[in-house]
Formats: structure tokens, C-alpha cells, sequence
């Protein structure tokens, strides 16, 4: 039977009407239309303007649903938390590239680079080493 489903769904295919999202969401379907008014889960149009939801939207409205039952977080609360979390991704993501970018030099050496690194007393240029006193150190001489 598995053989007949897809290998990877796509959690952002806008599939589901309003009534069968709210089903999966264990939500009535005037939640998300409100939901849908005040910006916290804005799904895809179809091409008769009708509301569609991907799984990810799905999910987005379980999470709203357990930070407002079980947590008492207002919405104006959820508006905000929601918010920081997408913040949070974004930087993540940031980071993440931030990291494939370093690594990516790293592992390239670049012809004339040089290496630049300072101990107390010593200060290391490429090949070169010269001593230095602490106070030359300290006073910037």
C-alpha cells in the first residue's frame, strides 16, 4: 500500500479547505477564518478565493491551539511568541550559512594568505616571529 504515496509530501502544498483543516486541527472552522483576519495563520487562495491549507499550516494552528488552552496565552501573546519564533528560525538559518561559508574558506587555503595570531609577549606573522616586551604590548608600541 505504501507504494502508492508520494516519497516526500510537500508540507507547504496548500491542500486542505477550511472544514478539513479545522478537522486535523480539532478546530471549527470559524477559528481559522478569525485565525485568517488577525494574520496569525494566513493560508493560500485558491483560485476562487477559497481558503487553503498546507500541513504546515495545520500544524501552526496546533501550536496556537496549545499556547492558548493549555498555556492562557492571549492571542495578542500568541501574535508576538509567534513572531520571535519566526525571528529565531531566521537567525538559524543565518547561522547556518554563516557556518557553510566559514567552512567552505577553511578548507580552500588562498594563495598570499597570511595567518595573524597574538600571545602574551609573542606576536606571530606568517613564518615570522618577534618578541615582544608585555609593556610594548600594553602601550601599543
Amino acid at each position: 500500500m505504501s507504494e502508492f504515496l508520494p516519497a516526500r509530501m510537500d508540507v507547504d502544498a496548500p491542500l486542505f479547505t477550511v472544514t478539513v483543516a479545522a478537522r486535523l486541527a480539532d478546530m471549527h472552522p470559524q477559528t481559522l477564518r478569525g485565525y485568517d483576519r488577525l494574520g496569525l495563520v494566513v493560508p493560500s487562495r485558491s483560485k476562487g478565493r477559497g481558503r487553503r491549507y498546507s500541513l504546515r499550516d495545520v500544524a501552526r494552528l496546533r501550536h496556537i491551539q496549545t499556547l492558548s488552552q493549555d498555556e492562557g496565552i492571549n492571542l495578542e501573546g500568541i501574535r508576538r511568541i509567534l513572531a520571535l519564533e519566526a525571528e529565531l528560525d531566521d537567525a538559524q538559518a543565518q547561522i547556518a550559512r554563516l557556518i557553510e561559508i566559514v567552512a567552505s574558506r577553511s578548507e580552500e587555503p588562498r594563495e598570499g594568505a597570511r595567518t595573524f595570531t597574538a600571545g602574551y609577549g609573542t606576536v606571530h606573522l606568517g613564518r615570522t616571529v618577534r618578541a615582544r616586551s608585555p609593556r610594548a604590548l600594553t602601550s601599543g608600541r
